[in-house]
Parts: structure tokens; sequence; C-alpha cells
């Protein structure tokens, strides 16, 4: 059974932003953001576990997935009943984010 999905408005905000990015500047990759993001949080409201332990988190159970082709990291936590979306975070991107 999935989970419930939980997206924080961080990271809803971070989604936004980024989507936008990339309608501006990906045009041969229209939708690549939001395509990514959608089936990742599918994935992860099924199997949770797949994702990496996010070491640099002072929150326990905090794991992350990376998003290869967008190149951002989903940030996120999850329990028996919701998987709780806590950031969307570019590669690249430092310091990683405070959770």
């Amino acid at each position: 059974m999935a989970l419930r999905v939980k997206i924080s408005a961080r990271a809803a905000g971070e989604v936004r932003k980024a989507a936008d990015w990339w309608l501006l500047n990906r045009p041969a990759a229209l939708g690549a953001v939001a395509t990514d993001f959608g089936e990742a949080i599918a994935l992860l409201a099924e199997q949770p576990g797949i994702g990496a332990k996010y070491i640099g988190s002072k929150t326990p159970g905090v794991r992350r997935l990376f998003l290869s082709r967008v190149r951002y990291f989903v940030y996120y936590r999850a329990d028996e009943q919701n998987l709780n979306v806590l950031a969307f975070w570019h590669s690249i991107r430092d310091p990683q984010p405070l959770l």
C-alpha cells in the first residue's frame, strides 16, 4: 500500500522554481522536472527505503533520492503512513539543505 504523500511548502516552492527555470533554459526537455519529480514521488510512496540515508541532517530518518536527468535530490522522511517531502535541491548547490 502506498504511503500518503505530504510535500512541504518549502519543497513545493523549490520544485516550482526549478520547473520554471527548466522551461526557459532546457527547451529540448520541457516538463522534465515535473515528470521526474512526480515519478520519484510515486516510487518513494511505494518503496521509501530506496533513497540513501542523508547523514548531513540533524533530523533522524532523512533520506534523499537523486534524479539523474535533472540533477536534483529529493529529501524526505517516511513513517508507516506518510512520505514527507522536505526539500528539492540541486546537486551542485552548496551547502545542502538544513534539515
